[in-house]
């Protein structure tokens, strides 16, 4: 066993010793690649999505330098037709790219650094065989020695361009020459595993290394259901260490891939069961700074957008010009697509839309916008916390001027006559409604539907709001439907005290009169 050479199964074998999730089923996508145009896969997803445990899993499958049949036996993998004509038949090169940082310079030497240190574990490996002056060169021998090809798996493929962008003209012709060289490529791979956060570093509007096939948070393809923990995955989860489905499902749900439903983040979930506690564990792995740097840039509507999405609102986005690096920008879209391959955003395919898609961005979010000295970004936040205080002390004008306020600098203005497009305007305005509430849409209260309801956080000191809105009626109108259909009742057991809140929105009011009217009154039971 080696570094990089043929590293063996001890880190699948620690993986399958904890709580495992089956994902072994990525395995077969891989071995109907072999030896076919499709060879080279390079699948790219957010951090601690599982991408280097489907590496050391790899790894332990191909690696003919082991036995690993104990660790694969009892897994989906093992039903497959060609699970044993691949099992441990390979030898394997495996670089995980970001553990090459401190021996590199930074990456500044890594070419060097790695050619020489697969080259010399080659030689040990097969002696006699020819060392040449680049690394393709001495892959070829090391075949023709071998008498088998290789399967290469390279984990973060991306961190030297993320952390070292002066290094990628060097680093892509690195990767070129080994992934886009016809007399090299299918002569000493049988199939190639690339992953990391981004997607393949664009070379005007191609991939730089276009022979791959690349699966993506916005394309995942047949990898979508190894992307994260699948819905029912995670409820099994659940069940055996009795903790809330429910919670969980608010705290982590929200990606969504074709094909697959929701998608969970398993880092967060595996913790949130290790710890019974459900928190932002976002935060282990990236700084809010870092979003801040993305969600502050100087782009027209960005700031109104994020407050939008902050707000719960679904936001369009044009993702095909991004050049899948952290520096080159043309506008929102381009911010926008990157935070969806960092996993701030969720993409929804079919709409073309992106939303924060759970608490614990949400919470991510909020500390970058709290941490953001932007008086734009501060503003928006302070006028939301106070719209939430006018409306808790009942001040009808101020929260009716408000709501006209946000309507008329939304990004995404009404454009339909119907009270969904008022709900849209509503989200906006009590963005910063989760410092203090769980947020209900259209509520089942056996006698209809209440359009939004606020409930309390536990321990917050703060009335529920019961909120129904009307288009082109009467705030008085909307409060008299809460009460005739009762829509408190479904808030019984809350035991707190309750406001209705009537808005209405008049289209046709004349210019000297609000559009935007309000009524707000505590609930009495009969």
């Amino acid at each position: 066993m080696g570094i990089y050479l043929n590293p063996g199964n001890s880190g699948f074998e620690g993986i399958r010793n904890a709580v495992y999730v089956d994902k072994s089923g990525l395995i077969d996508l891989i071995n109907q690649s072999i030896n076919t145009p499709l060879r080279l896969s390079c699948v790219s997803r957010p951090r601690r999505f599982g991408k280097s445990f489907a590496a050391q899993m790899l790894c332990a499958y191909y690696d003919k330098s082991c036995d690993s049949s104990s660790l694969f036996k009892d897994l989906e993998i093992a039903k497959s037709p060609d699970y044993k004509k691949h099992l441990n038949q390979y030898n394997v090169i495996y670089v995980d790219m970001s553990s090459t940082a401190p021996y590199t310079n930074h990456y500044r030497d890594l070419i060097p650094f790695l050619s020489r240190r697969i080259a010399s574990e080659l030689e040990d490996a097969f002696p006699g065989m020819a060392i040449c002056d680049d690394l393709p060169g001495t892959l070829i021998s090391a075949v023709d020695a071998a008498g088998c090809k290789f399967v290469m798996i390279i984990d973060e493929w991306d961190a030297p361009i993320r952390e070292h962008p002066e290094i990628q003209a060097e680093y892509l012709g690195f990767l070129r020459s080994l992934f886009k060289n016809s007399g090299v490529t299918s002569r000493v791979f049988a199939a190639v595993y690339m992953t990391g956060i981004l997607p393949i570093k664009k070379d005007g509007s191609q991939s730089a290394i276009s022979d791959f096939e690349e699966y993506t948070m916005l394309n995942p393809g047949p990898f979508a259901p190894y992307v994260g923990f699948l819905e029912e995955e995670v409820r099994s989860l659940c069940d055996s260490n009795h903790i809330s489905f429910d919670e969980m499902k608010r705290w982590y749900d929200g990606y969504s891939l074709r094909g697959t439903g929701s998608v969970y983040n398993p880092n967060s979930v595996m913790k949130a069961i290790r710890y019974h506690h459900f928190d932002s564990y976002w935060t282990e792995t990236s700084s809010a700074s870092s979003l801040i740097g993305y969600i502050s840039r100087d782009f027209q509507g960005l700031r109104k957008t994020i407050a939008e999405l902050i707000g719960g609102v679904a936001v369009n986005v044009e993702t095909k010009g991004f050049s899948n690096d952290l520096i080159n920008f043309r506008g929102q879209d381009d911010v926008l697509t990157l935070l969806v391959h960092l996993g701030y955003l969720a993409y929804d395919e079919s709409s073309k839309s992106v939303c924060i898609p759970n608490e614990e961005i949400r919470l991510e979010f909020t500390r970058a916008i709290r941490e953001d000295q932007q008086p734009e970004t501060m503003k928006r936040v302070q006028e939301s916390n106070q719209l939430i205080m006018d409306t808790i002390h009942r001040n009808t004008d101020a929260v009716a001027m408000q709501i006209e306020r946000v309507h008329q600098e939304a990004t995404n203005p009404l454009n339909a006559n119907n009270e969904n497009a008022l709900r849209a305007v509503i989200q906006l305005a009590y963005f910063s409604y989760k410092d203090y509430y769980i947020k209900m849409e259209e509520l089942p209260t056996g006698r209809g539907y209440a359009d939004v309801v606020y409930l309390p956080k536990q321990g917050e000191m703060v009335p529920a709001l019961v909120i129904e809105l009307k288009w082109n009626q009467s705030a008085e109108a909307a409060i008299q439907q809460i009460k005739a259909r009762n829509y408190p009742a479904v808030l019984q057991d809350y035991g707190g005290e309750i406001l209705l809140v009537g808005i209405n929105y008049d289209k046709d009011a004349p210019v000297a009169e609000r559009k935007y009217t309000c009524t707000i009154e505590p609930f009495s039971p009969i």
